[in-house]
């Protein structure tokens, strides 16, 4: 691990979209298929804002799949578009960035994730604390797998740990 490590380097790619007008139904269909808390808004390339599984717990229905209680208007929420939920004073970070910086940006302002940017707003990259901690740690774990490399790992979703015990997928 060395001090001088950037953003360029531990950054995951390629990087969860959507456009402007997509509906929160389709982003929460994203965060729940890819297993990631952040989307971000993007149009012809440029970052436009993000929206987290937060902010949709927020502007969602708490009703929604509730058989007895769903109403109408509480499916109208998934219909609301991207644009009209999204956080729009995104904080970001280079590619050349500073891996030691990112943490405390990121800790300072109490985000979970930093998109990497370049010019003119063009989306290279997400850096998120999965990322930071797999870096801190130097190690190689297949976030979706959730077993770090060397583990066995049999068909029911669990591994055997370094200190011998039993790791259960949630499901």
């Amino acid at each position: 691990m060395s001090a001088l490590t950037t953003l360029r380097e531990i950054m995951s790619r390629p990087v969860v979209s959507v456009p402007m007008d997509a509906t929160l139904e389709h982003v929460r269909t994203l965060l729940e298929a890819h297993h990631i808390h952040h989307v971000l808004v993007v149009e012809r390339g440029r970052l436009m804002g993000i929206l987290s599984d937060r902010d949709l717990l927020r502007h969602l229905s708490p009703f929604l799949g509730n058989e007895y209680n769903e109403r109408g208007q509480d499916l109208n929420t998934l219909s609301r578009r991207a644009h009209q939920t999204m956080t729009r004073r995104v904080i970001t970070a280079s590619p050349g960035t500073e891996v030691t910086e990112a943490a405390l940006t990121m800790l300072k302002h109490r985000i979970g994730c930093l998109p990497v940017i370049e010019d003119e707003y063009r989306l290279r990259g997400i850096v998120t604390w999965r990322d930071l901690i797999r870096y801190a740690f130097d190690l190689d774990i297949d976030l979706f797998d959730l077993t770090a490399s060397g583990e066995e790992k049999d068909d029911a979703g669990e591994a055997e740990g370094p200190s011998g015990d039993v790791m259960r997928r949630a499901s």
